[in-house]
């Protein structure tokens, strides 16, 4: 928490916050196996020696070593993002839908919220936009693609379409894991083309979003996102698009 403050206050972003809490995390792994006390004092080690240490080395590292570089970087990624050429953003929009897809609330997916979000406090707001379209389309997709070829789905994937529309909307991406996991070679290209897609129109039209979650929920608040009607449309042809791939690639069900 210190050395995140500490970054924060240093304005090394994001960046600094998760060096400092992985920094946080080894240096107390490296004091417990190098200090050895007696066990009439092993009581102090979690309430007092632990602490004050790895505070104080996690400290130091982020206010001399660490904050300065860091802010530099974040100080050159918010310049690049803010004076972004359009050809730059469709690239950037198209690769974080591709994220966002890849594996709906894994660890890729996870990482291009983390910078989405991150840049929230550098009032960079595009991405955010971009992540949270792309990351409602693949259930949207999936669901729509349900309604439109029933004879290409099992009845519990129906099924599970009617709930994905909620999912989708909700900006839950992990609506899609149960068609992703009957058939991943078709499922997973089709939902990563239409979520590149989406994330690659918000960007081209210069949507932005100022909160990091909500879905179709946080839309009707006043100043949550510009150009409204894009950002619409981008979740709309991205979830046709999505769709169309599932009925082309999907097989009927015998």
């Amino acid at each position: 928490m210190i050395g995140g403050m500490l970054a924060a206050s240093m304005g090394a972003g994001f960046l600094g916050d998760i060096i400092a809490g992985f920094l946080a995390g080894y240096t107390v792994v490296w004091l417990k196996s190098i200090i050895k006390l007696p066990k009439s004092m092993q009581g102090l080690m979690p309430v007092l020696i632990l602490p004050l240490l790895s505070t104080a080395i996690v400290g130091l590292l982020m206010i001399y070593v660490i904050g300065t570089p860091m802010k530099a970087i974040m100080d050159g990624l918010t310049g690049w993002l803010m004076g972004m050429s359009e050809a730059n953003a469709v690239v950037l929009g198209a690769i974080l839908g591709l994220m966002m897809a890849f594996d709906m609330g894994g660890p890729v997916n996870k990482a291009a919220y983390t910078f989405a979000v991150g840049l929230l406090s550098s009032n960079v707001y595009a991405p955010m936009a971009a992540v949270m379209a792309a990351g409602m389309t693949p259930p949207l997709g999936l669901a729509l693609a349900t309604v439109l070829a029933k004879d290409r789905f099992t009845n519990e994937e129906i099924e599970a379409g009617k709930v994905a529309w909620v999912l989708g909307a909700s900006f839950i991406t992990e609506g899609a894991i149960p068609f992703a996991a009957a058939d991943p070679f078709r499922v997973i290209p089709s939902i990563m083309v239409g979520s590149a897609v989406t994330g690659a129109l918000s960007m081209f039209s210069g949507c932005t979003l100022t909160v990091p979650h909500g879905g179709i929920f946080v839309l009707p608040i006043p100043n949550v996102v510009t150009n409204m009607p894009m950002y619409f449309i981008s979740i709309v042809i991205g979830t046709i698009i999505t769709a169309l791939m599932i009925m082309a690639l999907k097989p009927k069900v015998k």
